[in-house]
């Protein structure tokens, strides 16, 4: 094979693909596939000649060397939401913060519903035609992957979060067989991708109207779903529909389940996510190329929806979500929303919408530094970030270096281990230690906003 894709050369062999898929429907060779790599992840991997120079490197959301124009989250911004006024650093620019519910698709939602609100809004309205969003696959090995929704039904059943593995080259490269636009729901930089592809092909910007972005804790390699099946005692080989945020409706909001069927005896078991500690801030399963997005609120799409952690919302077993708008279209349907009584949300001030993710801002933000620092030292290419220089204490750098630690060891001992019980055992001394530091580097930093206070 000759000219490896720069898509490869560039960011897979550094570990910062994500798996969006975006080089594969850019690549005019059609020499890249995507497959499941050791660790549980989708990355495309050069399956035939290419006599492209680099075009798929153009569309991907962690290219080490973007066009100025294009070059962070802030200038694609000024390209698609040069109208929405408003802007805080860590938000980017928006139109208006909102929290709560849509009536009819809170139930049988992982949040509040909004999502699945705005894209039957879409269609109904005759704005998009189709939408491309996540639903249960019939692949094997694959428990779910983006595919085409075209009315309410279908749209249901792709209501709930999958913290599972997808990509968009499962669609992607049909979008221009497919009369009418189409609406897309995505994590941040699988939004980026798509801007950068618009940006690259003007027609998409039509033919793409309208962009959902989900507010993103990490995606999670497939270890994470067959760490949770082994919890319940079902193999991997078993595992069938796994769920990941299955309600308490009489508890709170952070109070969800896990629940898998067995392919076995089809018996469908369930576990508190809260038992198994804390499944996010560690890093646990969590890709590489997380840790170096400094986009906390999906910055790129016309509305990001996110979870309301923060009262008096988490006390709602129910769901709720946080709402940020960035177009006015989005806006206008929420506002025409709560007109007709089919949404009950509220605004929400800003330093309450930032309170409700501080724990991702403190991580992907402020401890940006400390993880750019430590690729460059190995001379690994990082693309350019705009909270790569704050400063950090010391305790709170060697929360960010045992983070690391954590999530690179996860991967490994799951795949040389994969079974809950020995796993536990294998990571307990690095997850001891990381909530050790942890614990000290809150307390320093409460210790420094008394001091701050006394001399203010």
């Amino acid at each position: 094979m000759i000219n490896i894709p720069k898509v490869i050369d560039l960011v897979v062999k550094n570990d910062m693909c994500i798996g969006c898929g975006l080089c594969i429907y850019k690549c005019p060779s059609q020499a890249l596939e995507v497959q499941i790599n050791d660790y549980g992840f989708l990355i495309p991997e050069q399956i035939s000649s290419c006599d492209s120079d680099g075009e798929c490197i153009t569309v991907c959301p962690f290219n080490p060397f973007p066009k100025e124009e294009v070059k962070t989250e802030n200038e694609i911004a000024e390209i698609y939401f040069d109208k929405a006024t408003k802007y805080q650093e860590k938000v980017g620019r928006y139109v208006n913060i909102y929290a709560g519910y849509a009536n009819e698709f809170r139930l049988n939602s992982s949040s509040g519903g909004i999502a699945t609100y705005i894209f039957t809004e879409l269609i109904e309205r005759g704005i998009v035609d189709h939408v491309f969003s996540v639903k249960q696959s019939t692949k094997p090995g694959f428990y779910y992957e983006y595919s085409i929704s075209n009315n309410r039904k279908e749209l249901s059943e792709a209501a709930k979060t999958r913290y599972f593995p997808v990509t968009l080259a499962t669609v992607m490269p049909e979008i221009h067989k497919l009369k009418g636009k189409v609406a897309i729901v995505g994590v941040a930089c699988f939004i980026k991708a798509i801007r950068l592809a618009q940006h690259t092909e003007p027609l998409l910007k039509d033919k793409i109207p309208f962009l959902v972005g989900i507010i993103c804790g990490g995606v999670k390699s497939s270890f994470f779903t067959e760490y949770l099946a082994s919890k319940v005692n079902i193999p991997i080989e078993n595992i069938k529909k796994p769920q990941f945020r299955i309600k308490d409706l009489n508890s709170t909001a952070g109070d969800y389940s896990f629940g898998c069927s067995s392919t076995d005896d089809n018996s469908k078991k369930l576990i508190r996510m809260g038992s198994l500690g804390d499944m996010w801030g560690t890093g646990l399963f969590k890709a590489n190329a997380c840790d170096f997005c400094d986009d906390v609120t999906t910055e790129l799409a016309d509305i990001s929806l996110g979870d309301a952690w923060l009262e008096p919302f988490n006390k709602e077993g129910k769901g709720t979500n946080v709402i940020v708008t960035r177009s006015f279209l989005a806006d206008k349907i929420l506002q025409e929303g709560i007109t007709s009584g089919k949404l009950r949300i509220e605004t929400l001030p800003l330093d309450k919408f930032i309170f409700s993710q501080q724990g991702s801002f403190n991580h992907r933000q402020t401890g940006l530094s400390v993880r750019i620092k430590k690729t460059e030292k190995q001379n690994i290419l990082v693309p350019p970030k705009r909270f790569g220089n704050l400063k950090t204490n010391i305790s709170f750098k060697l929360v960010q270096k045992q983070r690391i630690k954590v999530r690179r060891e996860s991967l490994q001992k799951w795949k040389y281990h994969p079974n809950a019980l020995s796993f536990d055992k294998e990571m307990a001394k690095d997850l001891k230690l990381l909530k050790r530091v942890t614990r000290i580097s809150h307390y320093h930093r409460a210790i420094i906003k008394r001091i701050k206070k006394i001399f203010n």
